[in-house]
């Protein structure tokens, strides 16, 4: 009967794997979806594109940590959740800018980015499916993802009704729920980051 720790090691060493790839599509589907949504007037998309680089930025606290000590951890979550809760409150004032100045947001242009960004999501939820039983912060990671895909058929939905109702206010919608969504993300991940401090200072260095 082997306890080397082998399985251990394996087991984070495929959690590593899985969390890189996720990190590397987020991020990229994030930058493609900004672009998309800028050449678009689109506050979803730029909304859809700001959640996506929220779950990488998980992703990357997630590797990161790895071997890392509680107090780095809850640091690392605390500059995060700060940085995303003022991405999260731009994009409100960004879709209230285009709500009192007028956009035209390009349907076309919402609805085939959002598909990509839902057939990624999906891709990496698969991925992730073997880790949502796993330790919290693993299975924040698939919730996330998850609900990434609810905001990608949500633009689709948007661009929908943009290019049949003829009108701007669905994309301001939609922009809107995303952002304030990416804001109580930055206040969960803030609170985990406090309840971390809390629990680093119990434990002796």
């Amino acid at each position: 009967m082997s306890d080397c720790g082998c399985h251990h090691e394996a087991k984070n060493k495929e959690e590593r794997r899985i969390l890189w790839i996720a990190l590397v599509l987020n991020a990229a589907m994030a930058v493609i979806g900004g672009i998309a949504g800028w050449i678009a007037h689109s506050t979803g998309l730029l909304a859809d594109a700001l959640d996506m680089l929220s779950d990488a930025t998980a992703y990357a606290i997630g590797l990161v940590a790895i071997g890392r000590t509680a107090r780095f951890k809850a640091n690392a979550a605390w500059v995060s959740g700060s940085v995303l809760l003022l991405l999260g409150v731009g994009v409100l004032v960004e879709v209230g800018r285009r709500v009192m100045y007028g956009a035209e947001p390009v349907s076309g242009w919402m609805i085939g980015t959002a598909l990509v960004s839902l057939a990624v999501n999906l891709k990496v939820l698969r991925m992730l499916a073997p880790l949502k039983s796993g330790e919290v912060h693993l299975r924040a990671t698939w919730l996330f993802t998850r609900a990434d895909v609810v905001a990608n058929v949500g633009v689709i939905l948007a661009g929908l009704l943009v290019w049949w109702l003829a009108s701007p206010y669905p994309d301001f919608v939609i922009g809107a729920l995303i952002g304030l969504y990416v804001i109580k993300e930055a206040f969960e991940i803030l609170g985990d980051a406090r309840r971390a401090h809390a629990d680093a200072r119990k434990t002796p260095a």
